[in-house]
């Protein structure tokens, strides 16, 4: 196996590919080189988080559209709102959709390292009543990691308003709650409603995410800041 090969194989997990049939596996190394080099289309830029399929049945772009959630269990349906936005203006954006959540939220890390380790599955940890100027402050200190690493998401939330504001790990912006109006007016000040967008997201097409042993380490660093370590569910 060639060196860019391994380092694919050591970095990325795939998104929505059943066994076998990542796009990737067919290419030569030029050709998986070139395509993991290629970080903008049109005028949008990609984070190093994700990166679509070879034959690019998606090609991310900016702008955000309406959906719903639907419990499978009691079938109750969430209004939200799904998000992209090119990488230089992502998470502030991120940063300003958790403003309307009030002074006091709890907030959950997504990680899916333990798959580089052959561990199984996802890892949450929540952390309750922190106050919102205060993480917001900490956040930024971990701009780079929580853009840029395909292996980290996070979540922040009200629950006594159920409302929820998600920066997951293909980089996309999701709000859930039953009103979503005071967030809609932020997305509007910058990016267009357009229903029928997709995303580089798990159900709707084939993509990759990458991570690395740096961003593991950040995310090990954070959850500490956070004060997470006890916090698994």
């Amino acid at each position: 196996m060639g060196y860019l090969k391994k380092f694919f194989r050591d970095i990325v997990h795939d998104g929505s590919i059943p066994a076998g049939q990542s796009s990737f596996e067919s290419l030569s190394e030029e050709q998986l080189e070139a395509h993991m080099g290629i970080s903008r289309y049109g005028d949008f830029e990609l984070t190093k988080a994700v990166r679509p399929s070879y034959d690019l049945q998606v090609v991310q772009s900016r702008g955000y559209r309406h959906d719903a959630y639907k419990d499978e269990e009691n079938g109750t349906v969430t209004p939200m709102l799904m998000a992209s936005e090119t990488r230089a203006k992502l998470f502030e954006l991120f940063l300003k959709l958790t403003e309307p959540l009030g002074e006091i939220v709890d907030v959950v890390l997504d990680t899916s390292h333990k798959r580089r380790s052959n561990e199984s599955g996802y890892e949450d940890l929540y952390r309750e009543h922190i106050d919102a100027p205060v993480l917001r402050s900490i956040l930024w200190d971990y701009e780079d990691l929580l853009t840029n690493d395909g292996f980290t998401g996070i979540a922040v939330l009200n629950p006594s308003v159920s409302l929820e504001v998600q920066f997951d790990e293909h980089k996309l912006l999701i709000v859930y709650g039953a009103d979503l109006s005071r967030f809609e007016r932020i997305l509007r000040c910058q990016l267009e409603c357009r229903e029928g967008i997709r995303f580089l997201l798990d159900g709707e097409c084939d993509h990759f995410h990458s991570s690395s042993h740096r961003y593991k380490m950040q995310f090990d660093e954070l959850k500490v800041r956070l004060g997470m370590d006890d916090g698994v569910f």
